[in-house]
């Protein structure tokens, strides 16, 4: 494969990017985004929705941003240009991010009541999105059918975490990290066209990755593992996938998001990596085992 050209954040300069916020404690992560995307070259426009300014204030994001933050679909003064088509049509890309359980339903149903769900209705742009949200309601049925019907609409899923939750539980549902959410949004430019899982050309290379770490029980409680992160092996898989190849991507349990157009296996004990890593195709197939 011939390397790339330019480094993978540099694909991000000039991009139009438009964050939305919903309402959700981690909206307070919503300044970093903006300023990480600011750093990358990005421009970025801001839309919350009216719960996320309880959360963190409009002038906030403006300063960080440069650009006058949009809260209400109704505005006189903007929509005297219709500029909720305006904006979707102005966006490169619409991330959203946190986005909690009531956002994602109502993205599901098509609603269009208020200005972030009525433009990315009338957005033809690629979408991504950073559910937050309380561990119960992550693992909620109707929560769990929601997120698969917006990765089947298109929606491109970035987390979320598990850990330490504001409620003062543990578990999934936290939003991922700024930075993760940076990486998941530049990976997405890099691949051409947003590409999906599967998408590459049958010809193309196969490429399998094993990264994370691996864990041998001892007994119920107990476990052997090792400190790999399994940045390596994603940012690995990432570049395969951004170069055209069909990546697999063999993980241990890590908290990172997959990589797009990645297909993605989670295992957890050695015995099943070495199973899934032999029963790949052996045409045309290159095998990297990244442990960092």
């Amino acid at each position: 494969m011939a390397p790339l050209s330019h480094s993978p954040l540099s694909s991000l300069a000039g991009k139009r990017l438009l964050l939305g916020v919903s309402a959700g404690i981690a909206a307070y992560k919503s300044a970093l985004i903006v300023r990480l995307l600011k750093q990358a070259g990005c421009e970025v426009r801001v839309v919350m929705t009216e719960g996320a300014q309880a959360f963190i204030t409009p002038l906030t994001l403006q300063a960080l941003s440069g650009e006058p933050v949009r809260t209400s679909l109704l505005d006189p003064e903007a929509e005297a240009g219709m500029g909720h088509i305006e904006l979707a049509r102005w966006a490169d890309a619409i991330v959203i991010a946190p986005a909690t359980a009531d956002l994602i339903a109502r993205l599901v149903h098509g609603m269009a009541d208020d200005l972030l769900t009525t433009l990315c209705l009338a957005s033809e742009a690629p979408r991504l999105i950073a559910p937050a949200m309380n561990q119960a309601m992550w693992r909620h049925p109707a929560t769990q059918r929601n997120v698969k019907q917006l990765a089947t609409d298109g929606w491109q899923l970035i987390g979320p975490a598990a850990g330490d939750q504001a409620c003062g539980d543990v578990g999934p549902g936290r939003m991922s990290e700024p930075a993760e959410i940076l990486e998941a949004v530049t990976q997405s430019f890099v691949t051409k066209n947003f590409a999906s899982p599967g998408s590459a050309s049958a010809s193309a290379p196969h490429v399998v990755v094993t990264a994370g770490p691996t864990r041998e029980a001892l007994d119920p409680v107990r476990y052997l593992s090792n400190h790999s992160s399994g940045k390596m092996g994603y940012a690995l898989a990432a570049e395969a996938a951004a170069q055209g190849a069909r990546v697999t991507l063999i993980s241990g349990p890590v908290n990172l998001p997959t990589p797009q157009g990645v297909e993605r296996l989670n295992v957890k004990p050695p015995y099943r990596c070495t199973k899934h890593r032999l029963s790949r195709p052996p045409k045309r197939r290159c095998l990297s085992a990244a442990r960092r």
